[in-house]
């Protein structure tokens, strides 16, 4: 019988292919092709019936190592088409698109930085390396060999790593636990016995760590914390071997031992060699299981930043590249930044800079700009030296863009604004903007020429030559509204740098018009409103560019954004310093519509603010501080504004209503009173609100019995005041007794109220010719209450409040003088007092009648 009919009957003898579902792809990261297809195996019988199908999933990777900017797209598409049996002739145009997309697509910083210190760059060092050739059908002899003597565990370690080099041996090896297992043991005990074993092992387990799939393998071994035990160790062990060379070198400083030294420096550069590689690999497979933020935080919980900021001293760049990557990816959080600024690691990756390793230059300049964003870390590289550094790198095309967003971050701190007058990059800057021509500026530099422009000296040497002059052509040709606000900074400098600009103070009052953008016109109001020059006629520039009818439509409430409507208030307030256009101003009806702007944008303090001073540049003129004073309500504003919570707008209510006393004495006797009642408002508030008999309280009812209120002038009350029989005469004048009395005491010395007070507290006896109160004071009584600058509430009783020096009359919680030349303002009066809820109704009976209008509150 022939073999053919031995066969049981049914036996499978033939086995069928199919590919089904070819689709296209990019790589991720490398020019190549992804052809993912699905291999459907069937196996037939005799008779040719399948018997037994399966299908799996593949996909083929097709590297084109040849395309480049020049290639033709088209041709190398009909190669790979033709080459690729997988591809049908139907998909060449799909294949030739994602040619041309992987031919413009960029490589990303990240890929390149994973590509400096991908598995197939590390290569063995001196002393580790094998000559034959490992194969991954022996890798049960190559196990075995981890377990003989020192060398011959390296020996297997090395060809396991020469297996492991190779990407498509790692699934293989994978299923082989014993060898896994078997090097994390060896690892884990004997590491310190020989750096070349652990550097082999941790290579090994590096090339599984470069791929996400296998972080569990690595992490079930636990090889990242036996990483970082070995770092620390071995950093440990740095610092031992720079202290013994440091008695080395102490040992063999006579000039006859210089040559015994030079066997012990070539010892310990071999030893350094051997541990940067270990400490370089181990720091690669750290990086990659960093991609987990959970081991991350791990690593962080065992100092990993202050490990890594100590190894930036290491001269070895390769290391230095490793490190600074890691520190680059650990700064994105807030936890790592701040240790990093604990560990002085500015300082240290200030020295890195520049450096000739293009890689390392590029990494080190994105970390710095990620702790750029820190405040407390700008600082550091400002006293670092940083920005001459940084500005050394702006010639490097390659370099700029990151030393640009560096220089950026430090120049927002108006401190060190002026710390870039001093270097080349201001120059260097404007070199950039003028090579520009037409093309559209780098927002990155335009922004910090804008952040520089604010600083003085900045400004000068940015103006030195034609520099303003070429600003100003390439703002009003482009209309290039960035340009144009970098000239508003320069313009709010005074001294030479503004008087350049009145050479152009037409062509930028040309661009106020309606037509314009309202952005570039913004930046134009804004730096003619800098222009605060005393030689320039600003009445000629209004009328010869017909300004006064634009901004006279523009105070309408809604015309315009606000921002706007706010620059044309400023520029008002501005021009206004000329009498002659002050005038004009208020002829054209300007200061109704700014009162009728301050009522609709009373919530918005800037607005408030700049009005106000419109109006406190106005006053300062006799024609428009009549129309203001006479036929406007704006110091009625002003009273009503001088109390704001605002500091600025206090200030300038305060000087303009002094102007508005000066002048018009019915609005000075409102100012005074509208104070007076603001300083004691609550003694007045106490004083009204008390519903006391009038037979019990006489003093709160006036001689027909009307009951006190808040309604009539209270300067005029003078049955508020105490009394001063003895000081003062019939007419209110200081009676001469009073004169010789007070100084031939001991209290003329001093024209203080305080020194005064301090001395009348004292317990020394009050002479007997001394007026005092209705409680009559006994020498023998300590006094409670003591002056003091402190404006607050107190407790003041008649004895406390008696006169001194050249006074008119007492108030309670309100003392009046007129021991001054001039009437002091209310911003000059920086004593007040105030009474408070227990206040004596005794008091109030001492009465005198006030004549002097001078009176100001002392807090």
């Amino acid at each position: 019988m022939s073999d053919m009919e031995s066969q049981p009957t049914g036996e499978p003898r033939f086995l069928k292919r199919r590919v089904k579902g070819c689709s296209l792809d990019v790589h991720p990261i490398e020019k190549a092709l992804i052809v993912q297809y699905e291999v459907e195996a069937t196996i037939l019988g005799d008779m040719g019936e399948p018997m037994v199908g399966e299908r799996k999933e593949c996909q083929k990777i097709i590297r084109l190592k040849s395309l480049n900017a020049d290639t033709d797209t088209s041709s190398l598409a009909q190669k790979v088409v033709e080459e690729c049996h997988l591809i049908h002739q139907s998909k060449l145009p799909e294949v030739e698109q994602l040619l041309f997309y992987l031919q413009n697509r960029k490589q990303t910083n990240d890929y390149q930085e994973k590509k400096s210190i991908s598995p197939r760059d590390f290569r063995p060092y001196a002393g580790v390396e094998l000559d034959e050739e490992a194969s991954i059908s022996s890798i049960d002899e190559y196990v075995e060999l981890l377990y003989e003597d020192l060398q011959e565990k390296i020996r297997g370690a090395m060809l396991i790593f020469q297996l492991a080099r190779n990407k498509d041996n790692l699934e293989e090896l994978m299923q082989h636990e014993i060898a896994l297992g078997a090097l994390a043991r060896l690892l884990r005990e004997d590491w310190k016995q020989s750096v070349d074993l652990a550097t082999t092992i941790v290579y090994v387990f590096f090339c599984f760590s470069s791929f996400s799939q296998f972080h569990s393998l690595v992490t079930h071994f636990k090889i990242g914390a036996l990483c970082m035990n070995i770092i620390e160790h071995e950093l440990k062990r740095f610092e031992l071997w720079q202290d013994e060379l440091q008695k080395k070198k102490k040992a063999y400083i006579l000039p006859v031992l210089q040559q015994s030294s030079a066997p012990v420096l070539m010892k310990f550069q071999s030893l350094l060699t051997k541990q940067e590689q270990l400490l370089k690999v181990a720091l690669c497979l750290l990086l990659n299981l960093a991609e987990d933020t959970r081991t991350e935080l791990k690593m962080r919980n065992k100092n990993i930043v202050h490990m890594l900021v100590k190894l930036l001293e290491r001269e070895d760049q390769e290391l230095l590249l490793v490190v600074v990557s890691f520190l680059k990816k650990l700064s994105i959080f807030l936890e790592n930044k701040n240790d990093m600024a604990e560990a002085a690691a500015v300082e240290k990756l200030a020295q890195l800079l520049p450096c000739e390793h293009q890689e390392l230059l590029r990494t080190t300049s994105r970390l710095l700009l990620n702790l750029s964003f820190d405040t407390l870390l700008r600082s550091q590289m400002v006293q670092a030296g940083l920005i001459p550094k940084l500005s050394s790198l702006l010639a490097d095309e390659a370099q700029r863009q990151l030393s640009l967003c560096i220089l950026y971050h430090i120049s927002m701190d108006d401190r060190f604004k002026s710390m870039f007058a001093p270097t080349d990059c201001i120059p260097q800057l404007m070199k950039m903007v003028f090579d520009c021509r037409e093309e559209q500026l780098d927002v990155e530099l335009i922004s910090l020429c804008i952040n520089l422009a604010a600083n003085k000296s900045n400004a000068q040497i940015i103006c030195e030559g034609n520099g303003l002059k070429m600003l100003m052509k390439r703002a009003l040709k482009l209309k290039d509204v960035l340009v144009m606000k970098m000239i508003r900074n320069l313009s709010q400098h005074g001294g030479a740098t503004k008087n350049l600009f009145l050479d152009h103070i037409g062509d930028l009052a040309a661009q106020i018009s309606e037509e314009e953008a309202e952005e570039f016109v913004i930046e134009c109001l804004g730096t003619l409103a800098n222009l605060t020059i005393p030689d320039l006629d600003w009445e000629l520039v209004l009328k010869e560019y017909n300004l006064v009818p634009y901004l006279k439509n523009r105070l309408k409430p809604g015309s315009a954004e606000d921002d706007l409507i706010l620059e044309v208030v400023i520029l008002i307030g501005t021009v206004s310093m000329d009498d002659s256009c002050a005038a004009m101003l208020a002829k054209s009806g300007i200061i109704p519509a700014l009162i009728d702007l301050l009522n609709a944008q009373q919530e918005d303090d800037e607005f408030v603010c700049q009005i106000l001073y419109v109006f406190y540049q106005m006053v300062f003129h006799k024609a428009t501080r009549d129309v203001i004073i006479k036929d406007t309500q704006a110091p009625a504003y002003f009273i009503d504004l001088m109390h704001d919570s605002n500091a600025a707008i206090r200030q300038v209510c305060d000087n303009t209503l002094d102007i508005i006393a000066e002048y018009d004495e019915e609005w000075g006797k409102k100012i005074q009173t509208a104070k007076f009642c603001f300083y004691n408002s609550q003694w007045l508030e106490m004083v009204e609100n008390r519903q006391l008999d009038e037979a019990a309280e006489p003093f709160l009812y006036g001689d027909d019995g009307e009951y006190f209120n808040r309604n009539g002038d209270v300067l005029e009350r003078p049955d508020l005041f105490y009394t001063a029989d003895g000081i003062l005469s019939a007419d209110g004048s200081i009676s001469p007794d009073f004169y010789a009395d007070f100084q031939n005491s001991d209290l003329g010395e001093t024209g203080h109220l305080s020194s005064t007070l301090e001395q009348f507290a004292s317990s020394a006896p009050a002479p007997a010719d001394r007026p005092v109160s209705a409680r009559s004071f006994q020498p023998d009584e300590r006094f409670f209450y003591s002056y003091t600058t402190t404006a607050s509430r107190r407790n003041i009783s008649a004895e406390v409040l008696l006169p001194f020096g050249l006074i008119s009359g007492v108030v309670p919680g309100f003392i009046v003088s007129s021991h001054c030349a001039k009437v002091p303002t209310a911003r000059e009066n920086s004593h007040r007092l105030k009474i408070n809820q227990t206040y004596d109704a005794e008091l109030a009976s001492l009465r005198v009648p006030l004549k002097s209008m001078d009176l100001f509150a002392v807090e």
